[in-house]
């Protein structure tokens, strides 16, 4: 099959399927690769195909007075990160990843390590949490403590810091603010330790609450 078969298959999956816009431009950049990597081959297609519209979506968003409804039946933990969120501005594997190390309360600042571009930013730590968030780091520092009792209390540390630094691991600061509530057995080096909340019990508490 040459240029002619491609772009017909193209037409076909935009008008005759009525694909999504995303699902057309995989099929194209699949077929440049099979063309180019594997028959060496570069496919001379026009520069003007007939291609799926892409949908227009309007997002729905929630009043203030809605949010607050919502969040004032989230409760927990998961209430402090939703809150977190919607106060700062961050996502929530970051706000998840939080140690304790990241909070700067003297400046009102939270550092967010890794972000997005794999780059350290900082964001406002909102003055109605900091009394919260310094009673988590109370009620985590005991969790902490009574893990280190049990012969636990290491954490995973970033990137190849744990070989740097053997013994960072189980030191206070690299703890995560919002930790499992439950040890478990990590499968790459089979260390029991505790690992960060779990993304989807956060989301289950907004559906529930919402």
């Amino acid at each position: 099959m040459g240029e002619n078969e491609v772009q017909e298959f193209l037409t076909y999956l935009a008008s005759g399927r009525e694909v999504s816009a995303s699902t057309q431009n995989q099929a194209l950049s699949a077929l440049i690769f099979l063309y180019r990597h594997v028959l060496h081959k570069e496919l001379d297609l026009p520069t003007r195909l007939i291609t799926a519209k892409r949908s227009t979506h309007f997002p729905a968003v929630l009043t203030p007075t809605e949010v607050r409804n919502v969040l004032q039946y989230v409760g927990d933990t998961a209430g402090l990160i939703a809150r977190l969120l919607y106060e700062s501005g961050m996502r929530l594997q970051e706000c998840l990843r939080f140690r304790v190390k990241d909070f700067d309360f003297g400046n009102h600042r939270i550092i967010v390590r890794s972000a997005k571009g794999a780059n350290d930013r900082s964001t406002l730590l909102p003055e109605t949490l900091i009394e919260p968030l310094q009673y988590q780091l109370k009620t985590i520092q005991l969790i902490h403590q009574k893990d280190q009792k049990e012969g636990y209390g290491e954490i995973l540390l970033p990137f190849a810091l744990s070989k740097k630094y053997p013994n960072a691991g189980k030191e206070w600061v690299w703890q995560y603010v919002v930790p499992a509530s439950q040890r478990s057995t990590d499968p790459e080096s089979g260390v029991v330790r505790r690992h960060h909340h779990h993304p989807s019990a956060v989301q289950k508490a907004v559906q529930r609450a919402a």
